[in-house]
C-alpha cells in the first residue's frame, strides 16, 4: 500500500504552514503528488532551506535506482548527491550496496 502524499502533505502544511495552503501552485503540486519524484519536487519547493521533514522521507524503488543511476552517469561522489538531494552519504550507500547487481546490469546494456 502507497503512502497517500497528498493527505500527508496538506495536513502538515495545514498544521505547520497555513499560509503555504493559499499559493495556486502549491496547491495544484498537491493534485499532482503521485510518486515519489513528485513528493521530492513538492519538498524543494516547500522547504528549500528547511531540513526539518527529511529524516521522514522514504523512496520507492524506482527512485532510488534513478538516482543511483544519474550519479553513475554523471560521475558524482556522494558527498554531492547527498548536499544536492538531502539524503544521507550512509543512506545512498546502503542503496548501491542494495542495487550494485543491476547497477552494474545497466552499465553493460549501455556499454
Amino acid at each position: 500500500m502507497r503512502p497517500n502524499y497528498k493527505k500527508i502533505y496538506h495536513d502538515m502544511l495545514r498544521l505547520e504552514h497555513p499560509e503555504k495552503l493559499q499559493d495556486p501552485k502549491i496547491r495544484e503540486l498537491l493534485e499532482r503528488l503521485h510518486t515519489s519524484e513528485d513528493v521530492l519536487r513538492l519538498n524543494e519547493k516547500l522547504f528549500k532551506s528547511s531540513r526539518e521533514n527529511q529524516k521522514l522521507r522514504t523512496y520507492d524503488r524506482k527512485t532510488m535506482l534513478k538516482l543511483l543511476k544519474y550519479q553513475k552517469k554523471h560521475g558524482h561522489s556522494t558527498s554531492y548527491m547527498s548536499r544536492k538531494y538531502k539524503i544521507s552519504r550512509t543512506t545512498l550507500s546502503k542503496w548501491k550496496v542494495m542495487f550494485e547487481e543491476e547497477l552494474e546490469e545497466t552499465t553493460k546494456d549501455a556499454g
